[in-house]
């Protein structure tokens, strides 16, 4: 692919990533944002030209093809591009000629993805690895220029929840493996009704669903795709921390047996998967065990805490707009821990979070942490005295520097 004039439209989290990743491939990037307050001090180009405050139409205009922000999917401006086939996609299309299989759901997306990838390259296969740049990959954008240059059998794309209309449009999606359907993003959903229409109209016209059985909304959803799949938490030998990555490793497992790949062989490759970074793991520490991982949503909270009761639970707290979030307070109530300790996850909101916590009934001991060493600290005083200690919430490169450390703790008191 030869170096063109791409213009960048939403500086979100897919925007920025999109930005980088065509800066790194070699092009000429317009990046646009009617946000004045975004911060683009990471990008140090010749080749990269900023508006904040407005979308400049001249320069749109001028650019060979433009990458839209999911967030103005459904706008005018939008409409136009697309009637203008102008949208990257549009014009750099080698994805579209790859088999592509599509993860998406509430909780599970990234360890699916990482599972199903591991189980195909291990069988043989070259596998393109990305998408949601929310959950960890590098955006959607980085599929379409990585697939321009090189050659791959399968691309795998996470797919976020609230990203289902532009990621139709964008790739050309054979096997779409959900995961469950849960209580997050409701702020764009409004309602699960909502979300769970959502997810079938992203299985409408797919030629193959795979649907977690368990979930009773995406039972709802067995008739949308033309052929539909059912999996379970089917016991098998794992690795890894809790009974909601059975139910992962059960897509996962799913997905590939219909590619023909040998069950025994996928059932092997699982056995000796390891963790995905940042993804809750339980690192033991003499009688104790510390419980960490990302559960930004209340689902995903309880999931672990069905699993065993904390007597400590440290908790990111949710962004200020993200009031759905604040959901996962309840669950930490439920939970009914001896102590509860609130840091900043992605914003400062550990005060309106303990409000929150006590007007919820909690009346055991709150902590207010500001630095991640503190956590550390803190949790690592807790193995003297509890058995199970849980580290979690939105934050989550907090979460895998956390676990990062007590992970190397760990392993230096075993070979002590």
């Amino acid at each position: 692919m030869d170096k063109i004039n791409i213009a960048v439209l939403g500086l979100g989290t897919e925007g920025k990533h999109a930005v980088k990743s065509l800066l790194d491939y070699g092009n000429h990037v317009y990046a646009s944002d009617l946000n004045e307050d975004i911060n683009l001090s990471e990008f140090h180009s010749e080749d990269l030209d900023v508006d904040l405050g407005l979308h400049d139409t001249t320069k749109i205009d001028a650019a060979d093809a433009v990458v839209l922000s999911p967030g103005l999917w459904h706008t005018t401006l939008a409409k136009s591009i697309k009637k203008d086939n102008k949208l990257i996609s549009d014009v750099i299309t080698s994805h579209k000629s790859i088999f592509t299989i599509a993860v998406t759901g509430t909780n599970g997306k990234t360890t699916t993805c990482y599972m199903l990838n591991d189980i195909l390259e291990k069988s043989g296969l070259n596998i393109l690895l990305g998408g949601n740049a929310g959950g960890g990959f590098e955006g959607y954008t980085q599929l379409i220029l990585e697939a321009s240059k090189n050659k791959y059998d399968v691309m795998i794309v996470e797919v976020c929840d609230m990203t289902l209309d532009y990621a139709s449009y964008v790739f050309n999606i054979d096997m779409v493996v959900v995961t469950n359907i849960g209580y997050d993003h409701m702020g764009y959903h409004v309602s699960l009704e909502n979300y769970r229409k959502s997810v079938c109209k992203f299985l409408k016209g797919k030629k193959q669903a795979i649907l977690n059985g368990k979930d009773y909304l995406l039972i709802k959803c067995i008739d949308c795709a033309h052929r539909t799949f059912l999996f379970d938490s089917n016991h098998r030998e794992l690795n890894l921390f809790g009974e909601f990555n059975q139910e992962n490793a059960s897509g996962a497992f799913k997905a590939a047996e219909l590619l023909g790949i040998n069950p025994k062989f996928i059932n092997n490759v699982l056995s000796n998967f390891n963790n995905v970074k940042g993804r809750t793991i339980s690192i033991n520490f003499e009688n104790s065990k510390i419980i960490i991982g990302k559960t930004d949503n209340s689902d995903a909270v309880a999931a672990v805490f069905n699993e065993a009761k904390m007597e400590v639970i440290i908790i990111g707290t949710p962004r200020k707009n993200e009031k759905h979030r604040y959901s996962i307070l309840k669950e930490v109530k439920n939970a009914k821990p001896d102590i509860v300790v609130l840091f900043p996850g992605l914003d400062n909101t550990t005060e309106v979070a303990k409000e929150i916590l006590e007007s919820e009934g909690y009346n055991g001991k709150i902590y207010i942490i500001d630095e991640v060493s503190q956590v550390l600290e803190f949790a690592l005083k807790c193995t003297k005295k509890y058995k199970n200690i849980f580290i979690g919430g939105n934050g989550q490169k907090k979460i895998i520097s956390i676990q990062n450390t007590l992970n190397e703790i760990s392993k230096s008191i075993k070979n002590y």
